[in-house]
């Protein structure tokens, strides 16, 4: 999934446009309800020297969403996951774009989104 079918799934389902807080981040997006204004992702291009990872230099597509704590010590055995780029670990998880199959994203970005209700 890119960031460009992200974008479009949250604007048809939750009506969230991404909100680019960041001049030295250009590319880290936000995303947030409309009514309380909580963050229920954030989308961000991250220096792979940054992550615990072994593949090639560059920069990777992460998005952070929030997750039950249960949920997220399962789901960090499977190399698409790794620990909150800058959130709290323990409530926040990291997704890996690249590794990630459509329906399982979608459904934990829905689960990020009643979560920060």
């Amino acid at each position: 999934m890119k960031r460009a079918d992200i974008f479009e799934y949250v604007k048809n389902k939750y009506l969230t446009e991404p909100e680019y807080l960041w001049k030295e981040h250009p590319k880290y997006a936000v995303l947030r309800h409309q009514d309380s204004r909580k963050w229920y992702a954030i989308l961000m291009d991250v220096d792979k020297a940054k992550l615990d990872v072994t593949e090639d230099t560059g920069f990777e597509d992460l998005l952070d969403i929030k997750l039950p704590p249960e949920t997220i010590s399962n789901l960090q055995e499977f190399p698409e996951f790794l620990p909150a780029y800058h959130m709290n670990k323990t409530h926040w998880i990291s997704v890996r774009l690249e590794f990630a199959k459509v329906e399982e994203l979608t459904n934990l970005i829905d689960e990020s989104f009643r979560l920060t209700e």
